[in-house]
């Protein structure tokens, strides 16, 4: 049974997605459909505006920069049978009247491949370089990170004269699909695209169990080698 695909507010998707998704945090959510198979919420699929203007203006340049937004977040219960790419396929269709250009992201440290983004016919452009962000409270994103914050600099304070703690954040394969209903603006910004489309990465991916977060690895710019406990 393939059950209702539909559109879902901001509480019912971050209810769903808190205790379930390896991230353990929540992004900017602009647009999120979740799947009913009977009564059941079986999974949500969100997206929202990149907090990087470089990222939004990176992919097809400054004048589509507007229209990128990523598909930042997908999960399901366990028992759900169904295959995502018939609920992502779904929700792509939906966005398309909004003539919206989706990048999403498989991340290497969780061993994922994109499989499914591959199966909905996303284009792949090569894996973003591994880099490291700020470490801030809670291990939220390095924009919220704020050095006159006292209780944040007691927490996480300035160690071996100067250098901070830094947090991993590793490579990702990028993929970018076209969610587009005008037949002329989707060419447009398809020849547009600044990367070059490159064969489909592949290997075996690895699974987690819901609810298991991806543990930060943080380190020490004196010593950038060598993960802190």
């Amino acid at each position: 049974m393939k059950g209702k695909i539909d559109y879902i507010d901001y509480g019912t998707a971050t209810d769903f997605l808190l205790p379930r998704h390896y991230s353990g945090r929540l992004p900017v959510i602009s647009y999120a459909f979740g799947w009913y198979v009977g009564n059941e919420l079986a999974a949500v699929c969100t997206f929202g505006k990149p907090a990087s203007n470089t990222l939004c203006t990176g992919i097809c340049g400054k004048e589509y920069g507007h229209r990128v937004f990523e598909l930042n977040r997908l999960c399901r219960l366990e028992h759900l049978k169904e295959p995502l790419s018939y609920f992502v396929s779904a929700c792509l269709r939906r966005l398309s009247g909004d003539n919206l250009i989706i990048v999403s992201y498989s991340d290497t440290a969780m061993e994922h491949h994109g499989y499914l983004y591959q199966a909905c016919n996303f284009l792949y452009t090569g894996a973003t370089k591994s880099r490291t962000d700020k470490y801030t409270l809670g291990n939220k994103h390095a924009r919220h990170y704020n050095k006159n914050n006292t209780n944040q600099l007691k927490i996480f304070p300035v160690i071996d004269g100067g250098n901070e703690l830094r947090v991993l954040r590793s490579s990702k394969h990028r993929y970018v699909f076209f969610a587009m209903k005008d037949k002329k603006l989707k060419k447009k910004a398809r020849s547009a695209m600044t990367y070059p489309v490159e064969p489909y990465p592949k290997g075996d991916n690895k699974t987690y169990e819901l609810g298991n977060y991806l543990k930060p690895v943080v380190i020490s710019q004196s010593e950038p080698h060598k993960p802190l406990d």
